[in-house]
């Protein structure tokens, strides 16, 4: 009887929306609102593209001029006598002579000779033709601490991965309209602070919180979006509610090239959450939450507010408040939905589990290959804008994917390909550079087509009561790759092959891990625990016996054979490249 019952909930509801129009003006409405705050989400995600590189750079001469002894030559010659030059020809960035070498001046003939250099001693002078300002030029992040530029990327990610967690609790306890202008508040102090931050710390500190507040509306505005269409059209909300971030992506390179300074860029980046927030008040609370959370009254307005802008007015006298009341206490009160919640039953748990490593992996291929953007051979902001285009057809061609050949099959395809486009890059040598572009580019394009499916297919997967807490665990997941990925960057200088190998393998992984989900096209959306309980059983019980135990196998014992492989090999590269180069490493200076 308590089956029948529920089941009889989930139709309810589906049938209410319908009577009200579940995709008319005002679900339209509804995302083009929700659209505003997410353009400046990729701008904000990507923005270390910019704000974070390192010009050119080269030691700070005035010590060796203390007693005006160089003020005779000109700026070239200064640098003649006071920088060495690298084997490629360039000035040294993290070295000077320890005394000027006016013989440098002369025209000799005389052979290479070895001279004392030591570390700059005051500072470094930077090239501003490309950046009035960067976090590079800003804080110095240069030569031993260079790392830190690429790490301020990943103390956002970690904002954000915190982030998706609390707002991931809340969101299902109070509501997603109240923690949504929560975000919107938090985003834009914390943006603002950390563009006038005065030290490297005070600037992490602040993008760590930035990166808290944003995750609120990247999982908030979708989920407001999903929740208020019906079934046939959740492909459609859910692949062009995620157009936003592409044209905040696109915008991104414009952004960047008309502010080249970088405390500029991070105001500019943040301006569209102002008028979002001017627009809150027409936003709706989810009727599906109030529902389930005993506040049918509230939700009747919503619905009654739904009918009316979408031109139903028979609605009031087809749905009556009594018929929400119905459905609301079919739902248990009275229980808070923790994360705990997500490993308490067999199936939510399996569910919890690869849902977690695929997001992982989208995550991880997606950022790997959109924060390096640097072998193109145009410059940076072409690049940028060229990764940001792709992503449009990809979105056109994921949305008729998703709708003929499913949730499942498109979320493992495009993660697979993607893996195999960097694998395909790895193995093609650097002169077919034509060649090594197309794959990139559609590498990107994949792996934005499999950002865009996971959205909608994590929201489709987990039930109303636990919907905002399974986006919170996914994003989390995401985010945690996302702040890996810069880490995972910096090993090229351990081996250079060594960063796509990583992206490679956890793309392929995930993809096989994603066809152990169960297929959610044309489903209602599951409004409790006991629906994905009896759901997944019902649609896995004929086909899981051989081929989970194969992609079980596959899946996880591919990553550790391959990590053996590259942790071998880069160790017997690494050793064989320092012993045959230890006499290379120190400056030689040429004669001229």
């Amino acid at each position: 009887m308590f089956y029948c019952l529920k089941f009889q909930m989930t139709i309810k509801f589906d049938s209410i929306l319908d009577e009200a129009d579940g995709f008319g003006r005002y679900q339209i409405a509804l995302l083009f609102l929700m659209s505003i705050p997410r353009i400046t989400i990729p701008c904000h995600f990507l923005m270390n593209n910019f704000i974070a590189a390192i010009p050119s750079h080269h030691c700070n001469i005035s010590s060796l001029d203390a007693d005006g002894i160089l003020g005779n030559l000109s700026r070239e010659e200064r640098l003649t006598v006071s920088i060495p030059v690298q084997e490629d020809g360039t000035l040294a960035s993290c070295h000077m002579f320890s005394h000027p070498q006016f013989h440098l001046l002369s025209n000799s003939s005389s052979s290479p000779s070895e001279v004392a250099v030591v570390e700059c001693q005051n500072g470094w002078e930077y090239d501003n033709s490309t950046f009035i300002s960067t976090l590079a030029t800003q804080f110095d992040l240069v030569c031993d601490r260079r790392g830190l530029a690429k790490t301020s990327a990943t103390i956002l990610f970690l904002g954000v991965m915190t982030g998706a967690v609390f707002f991931g609790v809340l969101c299902d306890k109070y509501g997603r309209r109240s923690m949504l202008l929560l975000s919107y508040v938090l985003a834009i102090v914390f943006s603002v602070a950390s563009a006038f931050s005065s030290t490297f710390i005070m600037y992490a500190t602040f993008r760590f919180l930035t990166g808290f507040a944003l995750t609120g509306i990247t999982n908030i505005s979708f989920v407001l979006n999903v929740e208020w269409v019906d079934t046939k059209h959740r492909t459609f909300i859910g692949v062009f509610s995620s157009v936003s971030w592409t044209l905040g992506n696109m915008l991104l390179a414009g952004f960047a090239y008309l502010c080249t300074d970088w405390r500029m860029l991070i105001i500019t980046a943040t301006s569209p959450i102002l008028l979002a927030t001017a627009t809150w008040w027409w936003i709706p609370e989810s009727a599906r939450w109030l529902i389930t959370n005993g506040k049918a009254e509230t939700a009747y307005k919503y619905l009654q507010k739904c009918a009316t802008f979408n031109k139903r007015k028979d609605f009031t006298s087809i749905v009556k408040p009594e018929s929400l009341s119905t459905v609301s206490t079919l739902v248990p009160q009275g229980h808070s939905y923790t994360y705990l919640d997500l490993v308490k039953t067999p199936q939510l748990r399996r569910l919890t589990l690869f849902t977690g490593i695929v997001w992982y992996g989208v995550a991880s291929t997606y950022y790997g290959i959109s924060l390096n953007i640097t072998g193109f051979g145009l410059n940076l902001y072409l690049t940028h804008f060229i990764y940001s285009a792709i992503e449009v057809p990809a979105k056109i061609l994921c949305y008729y994917s998703l709708n003929n050949v499913g949730r499942r099959v498109t979320q493992s395809g495009t993660l697979v390909l993607t893996g195999f486009c960097i694998l395909i890059n790895i193995i093609t040598p650097t002169e077919y550079w034509t060649f090594r572009t197309v794959i990139a580019v559609l590498g990107k394009g994949l792996s934005e087509a499999s950002f865009t499916a996971v959205f909608l297919y994590t929201t489709e997967l987990y039930p109303t009561v636990m919907r905002q807490n399974g986006l919170g665990y996914t994003s989390f997941m995401a985010r945690l790759a996302a702040s890996i990925c810069p880490l995972i960057m910096l090993l090229v200088d351990m081996w250079i092959l060594l960063p796509e190998i990583i992206f490679c393998t956890v793309a392929i992984f995930s993809g096989l891990i994603a066809l152990l989900l169960p297929e959610t096209q044309n489903a209602r959306l599951p409004e409790t625990i006991e629906d994905i309980e009896q759901g997944i059983r019902k649609t896995k019980a004929n086909r899981q016996n051989a081929f989970t135990l194969v992609c079980y196998i596959v899946s996880f014992c591919l990553p550790y054979l391959v990590c053996f492989l590259i942790l071998k090999f880069t160790i017997i590269c690494f050793i064989t490249e320092r012993d045959l180069s230890i006499s290379q490493q120190r400056i030689r200076v040429p004669s001229l």
